[in-house]
């Protein structure tokens, strides 16, 4: 895998590897997570998962901007759907899965930690779905997982401003679990949670996750209302406004057109 390091037994660390673009998601790097997910899962000597980003400044610094910006309205719908998918696998996975964000969670990265079962945020951690500031919104379950997490209100409010969230407040408002001070302690209370978790029933486990995720079955249509928004919203000048200044480095100026 050229953008994912991935170390096994028992607990199988997923590291996101793209440090020249602050470890953003590109087609590759979704497909290959897809792959490292499924192997975990259909490898019985794994019984834990922990997903980090490699380096100090970036978890993961959001999706490749330049991939996005070549999306149509006709393509935009199943690329969507496709990297929601492969976050809902993460999400279904029956194994726990642990996000240790490190530095920048922001656009596709905060969707990420937010598929995982569990975060664990270093202290230096920014949370934030600046989708806005291109003229488009979250496609991979942004807006349905925010809102699970940490309420309607506060979800809009952070979905709306783009603001980025500071690894404290962050858990203050039940995005993540817990802040630590550090990566490697980070990893290490990642460890001792799944060292606890292990000691338990494997069944049990994979069945609670599965019966906790099913409280939000219900909300399906709410992603596909998502992906559906997001396709609609390539087609605008906004869009494009919003892009092409993320490119050149300058302050978009939309006109609702």
């Amino acid at each position: 895998m050229q953008n994912l390091t991935v170390a096994n037994n028992p607990i199988c660390t997923i590291t996101i590897s793209r440090p020249e673009a602050l470890n953003a998601l590109n087609r590759e790097t979704l497909q290959e997570l897809k792959t490292a997910i499924q192997e975990c899962i259909d490898r019985k000597e794994v019984k834990g998962i922990i997903i980090t980003g490699e380096g100090e400044k970036a978890f993961v610094a959001g999706a490749d901007i330049k991939e996005i910006a070549q999306l149509s309205k006709e393509n935009a719908f199943e690329f969507a759907k496709w990297g929601r998918d492969i976050f809902k696998q993460v999400e279904d996975c029956p194994k726990p899965v642990i996000a240790v964000v490190n530095g920048f969670a922001l656009g596709g990265g905060c969707e990420l930690a937010m598929a995982c079962h569990l975060r664990i945020a270093t202290e230096n951690a920014k949370f934030g779905l600046p989708e806005v500031s291109l003229g488009i919104i979250p496609g991979y379950g942004g807006t349905q997982r925010l809102a699970q997490l940490v309420g309607r209100g506060k979800a809009l409010e952070l979905a709306m401003t783009g603001d980025m969230a500071t690894a404290h407040e962050a858990k203050e408002i039940g995005l993540v679990n817990h802040v630590v001070a550090t990566k490697a302690e980070a990893l290490t209370l990642a460890e001792k949670i799944l060292g606890k978790i292990f000691k338990k029933a494997p069944l049990a486990i994979s069945a609670l996750i599965r019966s906790i995720n099913a409280g939000y079955e219900f909300e399906n249509f709410g992603y596909k209302s998502e992906s559906e928004n997001f396709a609609s919203l390539t087609s605008t000048k906004d869009f494009v406004e919003g892009t092409s200044a993320f490119a050149e480095k300058r302050t978009p100026n939309f006109k609702g057109e």
